[in-house]
């Protein structure tokens, strides 16, 4: 199975086990690691804002412009930064590394 790790913003780390097929945010979930998500991965929030090792990022799929819209949301904004629920694990990407963000901005929350 493959694996990735989760850097915590106070730079612990924990690897987890990374099935194929499943989003960074649905890997998250899996393993109680505390990515918001609060669309729950409809591309309509930037909660699951997560930060690419940049040794990573180019084997990545390409950002998609309503990603990028997302993305402009978010707080702590890197050039290496990605929406965790567009990012889905491939055997490419076993190993693949990602920070998780000082702080998140829940869009939905503020306009209710």
């Amino acid at each position: 199975m493959p694996k990735m790790t989760f850097i915590y913003p106070d730079g612990s780390k924990r690897d987890v086990e990374a099935p194929l097929g499943l989003s960074l945010l649905e890997i998250a979930r899996l393993h109680d690691i505390d990515i918001e998500g609060a669309c729950d991965g409809s591309l309509a929030c930037s909660t699951c804002h997560v930060i690419v090792d940049p040794d990573w990022y180019d084997d990545l799929e390409e950002t998609t412009e309503e990603e990028e819209d997302m993305l402009d949301l978010a707080f702590d904004l890197t050039h290496t930064s990605r929406l965790g629920c567009q990012i889905r694990m491939t055997e490419k990407l076993d190993g693949l590394v990602v920070k998780l963000p000082n702080t998140t901005r829940n869009i939905l929350l503020e306009d209710a």
